[in-house]
């Protein structure tokens, strides 16, 4: 599978995202990775309540940031994000956070489908409707 188009989804720096001099806390970035994750995956026709009525999570097994420029309180940043790839069981997307064209975060997470008891699912079983939007993006 080739990587998704980019989704993007704009945010504003909050006041309580910074620290004292109006830079934004670095755990924050993950938490802007997330809305990416959720609002690209919504704009699927999939919202991530539709995933969980089927039975299914979507946790993180690995997440990876690497930062170049901080961002700042009032900032109007671009998140962006795509599905990097995806199997029965897993998915990887890529992310970044751009303020215009200046690119400030890149990085991704992985994750593995699973149950409410958190045993290893195949969407495809599970929920094929759901895996056929996905093998309609990518």
């Amino acid at each position: 599978m080739s990587p998704s188009t980019w989704f993007e989804h704009e945010i504003r720096v909050r006041y309580q995202e910074t620290d004292q001099m109006g830079v934004v806390y670095h755990a924050n970035y993950l938490n802007w990775f997330e809305i990416g994750r959720t609002e690209l995956i919504r704009s699927l026709g999939m919202p991530y309540h539709k995933i969980e009525e089927h039975g299914l999570l979507l946790p993180v097994i690995d997440a990876e940031l690497k930062f170049r420029v901080p961002a700042k309180y009032d900032d109007l940043l671009t998140i962006r994000t795509r599905i990097e790839d995806y199997t029965h069981l897993r998915m990887q997307f890529t992310s970044e956070i751009r303020r215009g064209e200046e690119l400030l975060v890149s990085g991704g997470t992985r994750h593995v489908w699973v149950n409410k008891e958190w045993k290893p699912t195949r969407i495809d079983k599970a929920a094929p409707d759901l895996y056929a939007l996905l093998q309609k993006e990518g």
